[in-house]
């Protein structure tokens, strides 16, 4: 605890330090942009640009980054020269007052000719070529989204973003399932660091926590790499956050949004706090530092002791009643740099968001096997974000430290009502606060060593994670059926714990450290450029989980008094009159078995080489390996700690073959692995009242190794526009799914390796302008867009002839997901319209037991709606409208094997008749922002 207020004390410190710079680079126009090999991307270090007919010019940075500044109006010629490269002139580029060119720039290598050829283009076409050659240049197989198309989306956060990729969908509005595959088989990396799992029941990364305004760009990766984590099936998601600004800037933007079933409606909740609205709960929800220990209430409480500890407990039951306000959101942004002499460079950007909304749920059904429940649903939730990125560059060398912190606060109240055929009429209340912080620091460096145009990089990085539930409360009220004309007949279950009567204190903490270091190293092959890498790196984690499960039981053996008290109201039913009278006894559910530490060190080198074979046929090829040591050991001394130590190699093969100037063939082979997160070993058992089962974990998984093979082919049409057709086939060996253990009463959710497991599709996408109908200006700026991927997948259950399936689709695997889009800008580009739909296909939820099938996710069409406005050079006028269509979410058992949601009312319901674990309507969200930059 102690390291994580020290390193939070010095991001603060950092933030200061970037509102306080005061460095503001003067001055009138300016050309930047970055200088690459045409073949193969790699940025050109030293690359020399200056306005032709002048001496004034620049080298290329370490990243390939340039800038020149301090330019009038007007247009000018820019020469660009490289040892082994021909030299390129690019005419008429256009520099404005304040205002910056973007000019990217790609260079061929020279032929053998011993005299000096020098190549002349436009602007125009340069930035054509340059956009044509960041398309078709990854070594992999691989989908982004850059920070331009995301200012044109309706998406507020990074997981809005990730669902318009080709063969993404997004589960809880927050978890990707890419090809679909679950969250579980993808890895998420930040600024090149690889982040741990922000969920502490299951293994995903959290992507609403990354507002999309901070990032630059977005990309996929779905084919690995030698120089890419191991560690994942599904893709890679490299999020990207903005870096040194090419310009100084200050930047503000506010917005306020309206859900169409929340909003201005009535919105329950616990009590609440001023500071609530700014993320923070103040601690007041916490144990006390001298609340008894779990032995000492096992040994039993005096009866001053007993009072005591249960007045220290938190005691306002009462539930309070408001209006829900609009969404609100801020971002706060100020970017600084200044240019020195020698080329050297300081950059800064701070950015700070605030959101906050309160959202209901109303009348979510739960209508299967015994049950026959309605929920309200109220969640509370603000989110506080913060970045600080700064970057210097001198010389050949560039050294950047970035910073992201984001706390999430939600606080849920739930309310139930209904009956269980097997105990009668029920109401059930939920109180429920989850906090979730990330902090997460990387230092990285980047630098030419030589005149060869060798480069090393490395990277330092800390992560903190925490998941704070405190205070779970749980209280149930039951009538039995014989009692229903009795008004007064509903009891609460306080006669002893269980899982409808505790108080939940959990926390999980974990701390990250990571390092590595990549060397590339130019070479000639067969006559043309090629490039080696290797490379070395180490990530180790630490967790610790605590768990505590406390309630009060009823201390009475009048039956007389016990049903007094039983019958009392919430807001009455823990009241002080009867704490001080003794008429509650603390107890505790003591599970040794619950509370874990772990540790895992992953260790990784790799080497690859990147070469032509003849003029149009690339290859990237290499091996890495990867040593794996896990760590989990609980309280008990019953339970045998998990120990697990792989080493594996995984090698891996892309070809990319140049068809034609505008299209690549692209094949590619890759062995990669799964491992089993922490909380997936960890024996812990949660009762999950929204699920209505128990989560635990599987001390005895093992990792996956999985055999990947695709094939595409791609076609760049003009600029920015892309046709192409994807074919994949994945085998998996020990694959980690989800199931339902349904033997007992109270179902449990864990998992199991299905030895074998297979999962192949097709995606095809689409990106065109419409000037193929009609070469006017009305139909050139006009483009729609789309990307479809069928999937199929075959996993085999346990060998347990009581399991109801024997083979079925992989859990969160989608047959279908489809993306389209049509965008149109009018009014010389000032506004645009942005019209996008989304439907993903039905795909297994929780996969099935002995008693039920497996759960059902129903598709849902989704169209989302933005008008952009730049009023101005320095403002912009946002209007979004999400989820127009409002179309119900369910989670359902397809009883009768329809593949398809055919409800039924209850009371012609069969065995054979599909039956609603989960149905509600979430609202359509309208939102209006305003955006100004200084």
């Amino acid at each position: 605890m102690k390291s994580q207020l020290t390193f939070k004390k010095a991001f603060i410190t950092l933030l200061f330090i970037g509102f306080s710079a005061t460095v503001f680079a003067q001055g009138t126009g300016k050309i930047s942009g970055i200088v690459t090999d045409k073949k193969t991307g790699e940025a050109l270090i030293g690359a020399g640009v200056k306005i032709a007919g002048t001496t004034r010019g620049i080298a290329a940075d370490v990243d390939g980054k340039y800038s020149i500044g301090g330019l009038a109006d007007g247009k000018y010629t820019i020469e660009v020269s490289y040892v082994t490269y021909s030299t390129k002139k690019i005419t008429d580029v256009e520099v404005k007052e304040n205002a910056i060119t973007t000019l990217n720039i790609t260079l061929d290598e020279a032929t053998n000719s011993l005299n000096q050829v020098v190549v002349t283009a436009s602007f125009k076409q340069e930035s054509v070529n340059s956009l044509y050659a960041q398309q078709k240049n990854s070594a992999s197989i691989s989908d982004g989204i850059s920070s331009e198309s995301i200012k044109r989306s309706p998406d507020r956060n990074t997981s809005d973003v990730l669902k318009r990729v080709s063969g993404a969908s997004i589960q809880d509005n927050k978890f990707v399932v890419i090809r679909g595959l679950s969250d579980r088989y993808n890895t998420a990396l930040l600024d090149h660091a690889e982040l741990p799992s922000t969920e502490p029941n299951r293994k995903a990364f959290s992507f609403d926590i990354v507002p999309s305004s901070l990032v630059d760009n977005l990309i996929i990766n779905k084919t690995a790499t030698p120089d890419l984590p191991g560690n994942f099936t599904g893709g890679a998601i490299q999020i990207i956050t903005k870096d040194v600004p090419d310009h100084d800037y200050m930047s503000l933007a506010i917005g306020t949004g309206y859900n169409s079933v929340s909003t201005s409606n009535n919105f329950m909740s616990g009590p609440r706090a001023g500071i609530n609205y700014l993320g923070f709960d103040g601690g007041n929800r916490n144990l006390a530092a001298n609340f008894p220990s779990s032995s000492a209430i096992s040994g039993g409480l005096n009866a001053n002791q007993n009072v005591t500890a249960i007045k220290a407990l938190p005691n306002d039951w009462n539930k309070y009643a408001i209006n829900a306000l609009p969404t609100q959101n801020y971002q706060f942004s100020i970017g600084r740099v200044k240019n020195f002499e020698d080329n050297r460079k300081l950059g800064a950007i701070v950015a700070l968001t605030y959101r906050n909304s309160q959202s209901i749920t109303p009348d979510l059904t739960r209508d299967f096997h015994v049950y026959n429940f309605v929920d309200n649903q109220y969640k509370f939730s603000t989110s506080l974000g913060a970045l600080a990125n700064f970057a210097y560059s001198y010389g050949n060398s560039k050294i950047t430290f970035k910073n992201i912190y984001n706390k999430v606060y939600d606080d849920n109240y739930l309310n139930r009502t209904g009956n269980d055929v097997s105990r009668g009429d029920i109401r059930f209340y939920a109180f429920d606060l989850l906090q979730k912080t990330l902090f997460k620091s990387t230092v990285e460096g980047n630098h030419k060593m030589s005149d060869k145009n060798d480069k090393i990089n490395w990277s330092l990085s800390f992560d903190d994670v925490l998941n704070d539930q405190p205070d779970q409360r749980k209280v149930e009220y039951f009538r039995n059926v014989a009692d229903r004309n009795d008004p007064n007949g509903f009891r609460a279950s306080v006669t002893g714990l269980g899982k409808a009567n505790t108080r939940l204190f959990s926390k999980m903490h974990e701390n990250g450290y990571a390092g590595a270091t990549n060397y590339s190293l130019p070479l000639t092959m067969f006559s043309k450029n090629a490039t080696l890498k290797a490379g070395l790196s180490s990530q180790y984690r630490e967790r610790n989980f605590d768990v505590r499960f406390i309630g009060l039981v009823l201390n009475t053996n009048d039956p007389t008094e016990a049903n007094e008290i039983r019958t009392r109201p919430l807001q009455t039913l823990f009241g002080s009159d009867l704490i001080n009278a003794g008429k509650y006894r603390l107890d505790e559910i003591a599970n040794a078995g619950d509370k874990y530490t772990a540790n895992s060190l992953n260790n990784a080198a790799y080497a690859m080489l990147d070469h032509k074979l003849g003029e149009k046929l690339r290859m990237v090829w290499g091996v890495r390996a990867e040593q794996s040591i896990t760590n989990l050991t609980t309280f008990s001394t019953l339970i045998d700690p998990v120990k697990q130590n792989y080493l594996d190699v995984l090698p891996s093969l892309n070809f990319t073959y140049n068809v034609t100037k505008k299209s690549n063939l692209r094949a590619s082979y890759s062995r990669t692995l799964a491992r089993p997160e922490l909380r997936e070993l960890a024996p812990f058992q949660y009762y999950d009242y929204e699920l209505l089962a128990i989560q635990a974990g599987n001390s005895h998984l093992k990792r996956a190794l999985i055999d990947n093979m695709d094939l595409r082919y791609e076609f760049y049409p003009a600029a920015g526009q892309i046709v192409s057709v994807s074919a994949f086939y994945k085998r998996f060996n020990n694959a980690i799914e989800s199931y339902i253990d349904d033997v007992n009463s109270t179902p449990i959710i864990s998992y199991f390796n299905a030895e074998k497991a297979n999962t192949y599709g097709l995606e095809f996408e689409g990106r065109k302008t419409l000037d193929f109908i009609s070469p006017t200006s009305f139909f050139k700026n006009t483009t729609i867009y789309a990307n479809v991927a069928i999937i199929k997948s075959v996993v085999e259950n346990p060998n347990n002839p009581q399991l109801l399936e024997k083979n079925r689709p992989m859990v969160g695997q989608a047959p279908y997901v489809i993306n389209a889009g049509i965008q149109h800008n009018v009014l010389a580009n000032k506004m645009g319209i942005n019209l996008l739909y989304n439907k993903v296909g039905r795909k297994i939820y929780k996969a099935g037991g002995q008693q039920f099938p497996s759960v059902w996710e129903n598709p849902r069409d989704v169209i989302d709606f933005q008008l952009s406005y730049k009023v101005s050079r320095k403002a912009e006028l946002k209007f979004n409208a999400g989820d127009i269509l409002n179309q119900r979410h369910v989670l359902y058992f397809d009883k009768d094997n329809s593949k398809s949601y055919n409800p039924v009312a209850k009371s012609i319901s069969t065995s054979t008749n599909d039956q609603t674990i989960s149905g509600y309507k979430a609202g359509s969200n309208y939102s209006l922002s305003f955006a100004y930059t200084l």
